[in-house]
């Protein structure tokens, strides 16, 4: 369970040092200093869906409006809900599960069918926060099975007649519209969803939202004059989507190794996150803040930092191109030495 009106993904993370490392300058490159063609086919936009649009046709908007090969969002909204819809262009593409599998926040107005007492409301919406079963609507894109879903928070914002405004953090897959219902029927009166909008998806917030509108005016400036500075704050370094993950921090040496898919040895690693369990997915970094690829856990960070050998963690989805950083060196005892 996480705090109070905080997703899993706001937890507040501190990375242990394993052991020192430095980065050549000459290869690879801070996210936020790619060249603007690569920064845009490896950024992420994080949109204000408006009400009306598929989330699909928000996704291929922005696609044709940067004229990226790929765009994909990061968990669907229907036509009628607003907010937030995080969309990955080009190569961030590979990160959407990783986006879409992380909590979600929501402000939800709720009706009621018939009054019930603001207390009575309350007491009920506080039973909600924790495991809760879930039986998908008929119109769903899943299969239509009992499953359990976590609400990690449920607010109650303003209580007017049958109106019910409340704020919910909950897990990736859950239904408001049922969660509406559920609630209606545990007061003894009935409800049903009557509007929605995304506050929060993973590391994403309102804070960063733009419009289709503001990256069009955006795209046109740096087309038009040259102008990079719109585009740039409109568009997000790809790693911005998968900043919510554990971390591991590799030394320039062994990033090529992961780039072409070689599973994590412990000694490639110079830090990491302080709580990292195995079977987690795991962002793994280079020293620059570039991710190298999504990966599974193979061990804990206690194990991690207590060897000296052995599998840390199997790459699943690789991010970086191969030949970004060279292979056959590496800091031991400040002296750059070759590797074999």
């Amino acid at each position: 369970m996480s705090s109070a009106g905080k997703l899993p993904s706001e937890a507040e993370r501190t990375l242990v040092r394993k052991s020192g490392a430095w980065t050549n300058p000459a290869y690879g490159c801070a996210p936020e200093k790619r060249p603007i063609n690569e920064y845009i086919k490896k950024g992420v936009v994080n949109i204000d869906k408006p009400a009306g649009p598929t989330s699909h046709e928000v996704a291929a908007w922005v696609k044709d409006i940067l004229g990226v090969s790929r765009a994909g969002h990061a968990g669907s909204l229907d036509p009628k809900v607003t907010g937030l819809l995080p969309t990955l262009l080009g190569t961030a593409t590979k990160a959407v599960p990783a986006l879409r599998l992380s909590g979600k926040e929501y402000i939800c107005l709720l009706k009621l069918h018939r009054p019930v007492s603001a207390k009575y409301v309350r007491e009920v919406c506080e039973d909600f926060v924790g495991p809760i079963y879930q039986l998908p609507p008929i119109k769903s894109a899943v299969k239509r099975a009992l499953r359990v879903r976590t609400i990690y928070y449920l607010e109650v914002l303003e209580i007017n007649g049958t109106s019910v405004l409340f704020r919910v953090g909950c897990e990736a897959g859950t239904y408001i519209r049922k969660l509406c219902h559920d609630i209606g029927l545990a007061l003894g009166c009935g409800g049903h969803m009557q509007e929605l909008r995304r506050t929060k998806a993973g590391p994403f917030t309102e804070a960063t939202l733009i419009t289709l509108q503001d990256l069009k005016d955006a795209y046109v400036f740096w087309q038009e004059d040259g102008d990079e500075s719109e585009i740039r704050k409109v568009v997000r370094p790809m790693e911005s989507a998968v900043s919510h993950l554990p971390k591991i921090i590799l030394r320039d040496s062994a990033v090529d190794a992961v780039c072409s898919g070689a599973s994590l040895a412990v000694p490639g690693i110079t830090s990491l996150d302080s709580n990292i369990r195995k079977g987690d997915l795991v962002g793994v970094f280079t020293l620059k803040g570039e991710i190298v690829a999504l990966a599974k856990a193979e061990m804990n960070t206690e194990m991690i930092m207590g060897a000296s050998a052995g599998i840390a963690a199997v790459p699943i989805r690789v991010m970086m191109e191969a030949g970004t950083y060279p292979r056959g060196w590496a800091k031991k005892d400040d002296n750059v030495i070759p590797q074999p």
